[in-house]
């Protein structure tokens, strides 16, 4: 069987579909960079959204019981980081290399915040999250939170993290793993990603605490 074009020349019907198909694949390819152009953290990419997509409203509580919120944390810069105290590898290996790039800046190391967020509620309470933040040996803002306010925070900094089972019932969790480094005014500047070396991690600090 044929069909005709716009001007009435007869064609196959199979060019007919072959032109259908081109179409459709067209239309495939734009949803699929619309798609890419959304981008959701996970522990091993580094953040390539606008800067404004990161940070927001929250309302946490800190280890000693008080009432962190975005506008608390306002009028010095902050890292902020995400994990859980049982993370075997990327959340102490983090929180030690904030530490010791504070140290590194002398000083101008007690200039920024240092905010540690747990994604784990359920085994992490403040108390926990207290003891564990003392074995880095400088000051840490520690906060946990309801689920809802867990959600709240995660959300507004498009954080990745997932439960994922291990043997004999336990679990552990899977988590972006970059260290978020915001403005005085709470607005996002950049992001240090557990891989790069220490020296960019400190020219991104400095200018930071600069800005």
């Amino acid at each position: 069987m044929t069909t005709t074009d716009p001007d009435g020349t007869p064609r196959p019907r199979d060019a007919a579909r072959g032109w259908i198909g081109w179409a459709i694949s067209g239309l495939l390819l734009l949803a699929l960079a619309g798609g890419a152009a959304y981008w959701v953290t996970r522990r091993d990419a580094p953040p390539t959204v606008a800067a404004p997509s990161f940070g927001g409203a929250f309302a946490m509580t800190d280890q000693n019981g008080n009432t962190v919120t975005d506008r608390s944390l306002r009028g010095k810069p902050y890292a902020i980081f995400f994990g859980f105290t049982r993370c075997p590898d990327v959340c102490p290996t983090s929180l030690n290399r904030m530490a010791q790039l504070r140290k590194q800046l002398g000083p101008d190391g007690m200039k920024f915040a240092i905010v540690f967020v747990s994604v784990d509620p359920g085994h992490d309470k403040r108390q926990d999250i207290g003891n564990y933040l003392t074995l880095f040996g400088t000051p840490i803002i520690g906060l946990t939170g309801t689920d809802a306010q867990l959600a709240q925070i995660v959300k507004a900094f498009h954080v990745y993290y997932e439960k994922v089972p291990v043997p004999g019932g336990d679990y552990t969790i899977d988590h972006t793993a970059a260290i978020y480094l915001m403005d005085r005014e709470g607005r996002f500047v950049t992001t240090i990603d557990h891989q790069e070396p220490q020296d960019a991690a400190l020219a991104k600090l400095k200018r930071v605490i600069a800005s």
